[in-house]
């Protein structure tokens, strides 16, 4: 018996919660925006009004100010849509264990099991969007297929709001037309490459030769060509999410970061916060890599291992200014740092500790653990940092 897969997607989600908290902003073209002041004035989404007039995800607020004046442009709260998302998905759970989320605002459902109790894969798919409408106040459009990738097509081609069902019996009247490019893990490179032996549509690369695929795009030929066919049978995991390989946070500044003192204010900032994620997920990290941006947005990239893994934003302030030291002129400007601490393992693997390394500083541990009590009761900005009060870089 064919699976019945779902795959639930959230409509222009971020503006679609910023309007279920403001439904004001309903009635107005309107999108979620980075700060043209702070130097990162993208469009990140948009909601039904504004799509109307072609503006589109990641292009400057620039620019889609010139094709809709009047565009209403709202700061990004992320907090709230993590909340928002996981009501979401807790609504999900309510109708099969088997839920994995791929982002923040979509997931896949095996409902195989669940239809029993709540009728085909269809009707599940339509009491979800009616409560989720209802009760969480934003749309959802759903695939409803008998693989994963043909649910996640399904939920892409039409919204907001509705219910695609890609049966074995319809596939090829739907998918075969489609794009190449809205396959899953066909990206610009992989499509361009398809281009040239004159693929451009799924039914296209379904009836293609599959050695030649191979031949051009190694594994991958193989796998998208199965995809195309409809022969997927990757099952729906709901772990498939949890491994954390790495954790960080990037920042474009205000104005252009120059010297010791604007570094280690910028550094500081985002150490901070993946030693605040690393604690609550139970981590730390072996390595810290920085990446830096200069004005022209020439990037480099360096990482270097610790003696001993850590989550405290101490250690990884100081990994992190060491390595700006040795790779930067401190004298040159930064538009933008990174700072991630990779190579996570779990926070009570044992450690091996030699004769020459410094022990733990149990002190500053507990230090930062308070601060985490703090700001979980009093909110993210009760207690910071004194070098980044009255900043003036954007934090």
């Amino acid at each position: 018996m064919d699976r019945v897969i779902l795959h639930c997607d959230c409509n222009g989600f971020f503006a679609s919660v910023e309007c279920a908290l403001n439904p004001e902003l309903r009635n107005v073209p309107m999108a979620v925006g980075g700060s043209v002041e702070a130097r990162h004035g993208i469009i990140l989404a948009k909601n039904e009004l504004a799509k109307k007039y072609n503006i589109q995800t990641a292009e400057t607020i620039y620019s889609a100010k010139k094709k809709c004046p009047n565009l209403v442009i709202v700061p990004p709260h992320h907090d709230l849509y993590e909340e928002y998302s996981r009501r979401v998905n807790e609504i999900y759970f309510e109708y099969t264990d088997q839920v994995e989320k791929f982002g923040i605002d979509e997931s896949w459902l095996d409902v195989t099991g669940s239809q029993r109790l709540f009728g085909n894969g269809e009707e599940i798919a339509a009491t979800l969007r009616k409560r989720i409408r209802e009760e969480i106040g934003i749309t959802i459009s759903v695939g409803v297929s008998f693989n994963k990738v043909f649910a996640k097509l399904g939920s892409d081609y039409k919204k907001p709001d509705a219910t695609t069902v890609i049966s074995r019996d319809n596939y090829k009247e739907i998918v075969y037309p489609l794009p190449v490019g809205d396959l899953l893990f066909v990206g610009r490179r992989t499509r361009d490459a398809l281009s040239k032996l004159h693929i451009e549509t799924i039914g296209d690369l379904a009836e293609s030769n599959e050695t030649k695929l191979i031949k051009l795009l190694g594994k991958q030929g193989e796998t998208i060509y199965r995809y195309a066919r409809g022969e997927d049978d990757s099952p729906v995991d709901p772990h498939a999410n949890d491994e954390v390989k790495s954790i960080g946070n990037g920042m474009t500044f205000r104005r252009d970061l120059i010297g010791e003192k604007d570094i280690l204010c910028g550094i500081s900032h985002l150490s901070e916060s993946i030693a605040v994620r690393m604690r609550k997920k139970g981590v730390k990290c072996t390595v810290v890599q920085v990446t830096i941006k200069d004005p022209d947005l020439h990037s480099i990239q360096r990482q270097e291992k610790l003696d001993s893994p850590t989550n405290l934003a101490k250690d990884i302030t100081e990994k992190a200014m060491e390595i700006i030291r040795r790779s930067w002129n401190m004298k040159n400007p930064i538009r933008m740092l990174t700072v991630t601490g990779g190579g996570i393992v779990d926070e009570n693997a044992s450690e091996q500790i030699s004769f020459f390394d410094e022990a733990k500083n149990p002190k500053q541990e507990n230090l930062e653990k308070t601060l985490d009590k703090i700001r979980e009761k009093y909110g993210k900005d009760a207690v910071q940092n004194a070098n980044i009060i009255k900043n003036d870089i954007g934090i």
